[in-house]
């Protein structure tokens, strides 16, 4: 998959389109990405203990990775990732500045 954990990404499709954030997690089976303040829904939480209250928690869920795009780190746009050899090692590249990411 092209795209890692703690990368930087743009949301280009969908409700939250436009909203850029960091990749929590990646689930490279089912081609999907977990992005913060990206895809929120809030989850009603029972109350574990006697006395403690319920609550609600807001928390981001799995986006299809084709619905993102990595954020060249160089000139700070949405860029296509590609790859290359370097020294014997295959490393992502950016297709907007050709720079290493």
């Amino acid at each position: 998959m092209k795209i890692q954990k703690n990368d930087t990404v743009r949301v280009i499709t969908g409700k939250d389109k436009g909203v850029e954030g960091r990749v929590l997690e990646v689930d490279p089976q089912q081609g999907k990405v977990r992005v913060e303040n990206a895809n929120v829904v809030k989850k009603h939480m029972k109350s574990q203990q006697m006395g403690q209250k319920g609550q609600i928690i807001e928390r981001p869920i799995f986006i299809p990775a084709s619905n993102v795009m990595l954020m060249c780190p160089h000139t700070n746009q949405p860029t296509r990732v590609g790859y290359t050899f370097v020294n014997g090692k295959k490393v992502r590249v950016s297709k907007k500045s050709n720079k290493e990411v």
